[in-house]
């Protein structure tokens, strides 16, 4: 499962996810994508398919009409997985927070890794957000890949292998 990990951290996948914003920040995340920033050199791929993906990349505020699909999108995106906001309307709700159909920020629906910052943010700063995500989404493939070790003889409940003591995480308690 090692080279899995490698895979991800060499060529993670992103979902990019407009949740109702005013297209700034989706305009500055092609313009990280061309090939004056070119973010692709990190080896990212921007796909369409939730069940391909490493990094969740949001942009806007929470809309009434959006909300169901984030969640959706979200569930449907496989362990581990990293939220990385772009922009002031993710994070707070931004210029739109308190209208009649702005449901704020996204952490509040779904668990977010990394804030980008601005209105709209830079190229340099969103690229700057989806390297920590690398980091992060590193650090949580090693904490699912964490190797089971076998402890102590098998015990038997009557005529039946009891398996709950035979397996535990390295250094988890006896």
């Amino acid at each position: 499962m090692k080279w899995l990990a490698q895979f991800r951290k060499k060529s993670p996948w992103i979902l990019h996810y407009n949740a109702g914003s005013c297209n700034g920040c989706d305009i500055e995340i092609l313009a990280a994508l061309s090939p004056r920033f070119d973010l692709e050199r990190f080896g990212i791929v921007n796909t369409g398919n939730p069940k391909q993906t490493d990094i969740f990349l949001v942009t806007g505020p929470v809309t009434f009409h959006s909300r169901e699909r984030l969640v959706e999108l979200y569930s449907q995106i496989p362990e581990p997985k990293v939220v990385v906001a772009v922009g002031a309307c993710t994070s707070t709700g931004g210029v739109f927070r308190g209208m009649y159909n702005v449901e704020d920020g996204i952490d509040r629906y779904i668990p977010v890794d990394v804030y980008v910052p601005g209105c709209a943010a830079s190229p340099q700063l969103i690229i700057d957000g989806i390297v920590q995500a690398l980091s992060i989404l590193e650090k949580k493939n090693k904490a699912i890949e964490k190797p089971f070790r076998l402890f102590g003889g098998i015990k038997r409940i009557g005529k039946k292998i009891s398996r709950l003591t035979m397996a535990k995480r390295i250094g988890e308690e006896k």
